[in-house]
């Protein structure tokens, strides 16, 4: 029997408000159906937990979302005064990240939020950081300059992964 390969069991954590609000100003929507395929293809991930804020009458989304293979892991949001909500899924980010770490491989973050350094140097020294996967390159925390050979930026997959109206 030939020996088989086996292919890497890798795992994203994705800041999914960091993504949106970086994507749309590079005015485009990213299409999550076509972006867990080329997770999945590009870079083996078998999970892509995304961390986002819940707001009730963003059901649909999140039904899309998991009917797409994402695990959604929700933060409550805040209502700030000018009536957006706030939700900052960073601590739910790292946590996750930890809890699941016996569980893949190597890890894709997908963020460009420097509160994220500290877990992407520990992911790097253990070996277990697969790339930092930054929505805009262009415009990202400085902080992560440091892990520029590890950096993997969205900016020109616009043609493979926009959302176009069907």
């Amino acid at each position: 029997m030939p020996h088989m390969q086996t292919k890497p069991n890798n795992y994203a954590f994705i800041d999914s408000q960091n993504v949106n609000l970086a994507i749309r100003d590079q005015g485009w929507v990213l299409d999550f159906s076509r972006f867990r395929t080329y997770l999945k293809d590009k870079y083996h991930i078998s999970k892509a937990f995304i961390f986002i804020g819940y707001i009730n009458t963003n059901q649909n989304l999140y039904t899309s979302l998991q009917k797409d293979g994402f695990i959604l892991v929700f933060k409550p949001t805040l209502n700030l005064p000018d009536g957006k909500a706030k939700g900052n899924v960073d601590a739910e980010l790292v946590l996750h990240t930890m809890i699941e770490y016996p569980n893949y491989d190597k890890a894709l973050l997908v963020s460009g939020d420097g509160d994220f350094y500290c877990l992407v140097e520990y992911l790097k020294r253990k070996g277990k950081l697969l790339n930092l996967m930054i929505p805009n390159r262009n415009r990202y925390s400085s902080l992560l300059r440091k892990f520029s050979q590890d950096i993997v930026s969205m900016n020109d997959l616009r043609g493979k992964l926009e959302y176009k109206r069907q």
